[in-house]
């Protein structure tokens, strides 16, 4: 019974991380800003990353963590990336 509720309980929430993703893909190509893009661009890696763990537990495998850790760490080196450039215009001093 446990089982059972915890793959469907997984599934939901796959289910509706890929509705965030949709929802954060619809704003980085309706965003009025280029902040509200890099915003949506941030949210969609980390929506990604979850969908990624959520299948590791689902299969119970560890290579989708480790996936997801390196998804984590691009993510937020190119969310960081794309600030400094919107600051100051160049990423490199």
């Amino acid at each position: 019974m446990s089982a059972d509720l915890l793959f469907w309980m997984l599934t939901i929430a796959q289910i509706l991380l890929a509705l965030a993703m949709a929802a954060t893909a619809y704003r980085i190509i309706r965003g009025p800003r280029a902040q509200d893009r890099i915003l949506s661009l941030d949210a969609l890696y980390v929506n990604a990353m979850l969908v990624l763990v959520i299948f590791g537990m689902k299969t119970g495998t560890t290579t989708y963590f480790e996936i997801a850790l390196i998804i984590g760490l691009l993510g937020f080196v190119g969310t960081v990336a794309l600030a400094k450039f919107l600051m100051r215009g160049e990423v490199i001093e």
